[in-house]
């Protein structure tokens, strides 16, 4: 799909603007193509364009795809939020979590990875705007899910993520970006050994350039490359 290819290549242009603009460098930016309700040949089509991760947020549809695409060596970020009754799956498919929020899930993924016998990078949902509706743990608890989980050996941790409200300007954005960068700061300094949270998930369609803008290292990306969806 030649709409496909295109769509990634502006994508990959807004990228290289933004690094222009806070002098970072684009090869320092994952692009994480969300493909939720996206059909396995047209991921093929876009891993064919260039674009590598992939991003899923619901179990049962990504078994699917993740099978269907196994003769692809895709890497396969689980960026929803997860039910400890399903971290089975993800331990068994999945390359990274983007959205580890309890000592509870961390725990059963330890154990049902020590039973694949993998290692699984995570990353901490951090609930910044402390929106009700949105799942991850408060910044003040952070510290301690990283203390835990940097100690459990199937599990590497590598970084934070964090989803702001809506806006229609995209740097209004921007707080909240700057405030799980500078939370992530904080850990590194203080509670976990630096070289572990090296990734910063933040950033969408919307508002990826604030995110970059504000020491994003992984941007998840889906209407901008597979277009409007349910």
């Amino acid at each position: 799909m030649p709409e496909i290819s295109q769509n990634i290549k502006e994508v990959r242009k807004r990228i290289e603007k933004a690094c222009a603009g806070c002098g970072r460098n684009p090869a320092d930016i994952t692009l994480i193509g969300v493909t939720k309700t996206v059909e396995p040949d047209i991921i093929r089509e876009a891993f064919s364009a260039g674009i590598v991760h992939f991003g899923e947020s619901f179990v049962q549809e990504a078994l699917q795809k993740v099978g269907a695409l196994a003769q692809i060596p895709a890497q396969w970020h689980f960026i929803g939020h997860l039910q400890t009754n399903k971290a089975k799956f993800v331990a068994r498919l999945f390359d990274t979590l983007h959205t580890l929020d309890s000592e509870k899930l961390a725990l059963e993924l330890n154990r049902r990875l020590q039973s694949e016998g993998r290692t699984l990078r995570v990353l901490i949902q951090v609930n910044v705007s402390g929106e009700k509706a949105k799942s991850g743990i408060a910044p003040k608890q952070a510290g301690m899910l990283a203390q835990y989980a940097s100690t459990l050996p199937n599990l590497k941790l590598c970084g934070l993520m964090t989803i702001p409200p809506f806006f229609d300007a995209p740097q209004k954005a921007a707080p909240f970006f700057a405030a799980l960068k500078s939370l992530r700061d904080e850990l590194a300094a203080k509670d976990v050994p630096g070289h572990l949270l090296s990734e910063l998930s933040m950033g969408m369609t919307g508002d990826f350039e604030e995110a970059i803008a504000q020491g994003a290292t992984m941007i998840r990306v889906g209407t901008a490359i597979f277009g409007e969806r349910l």
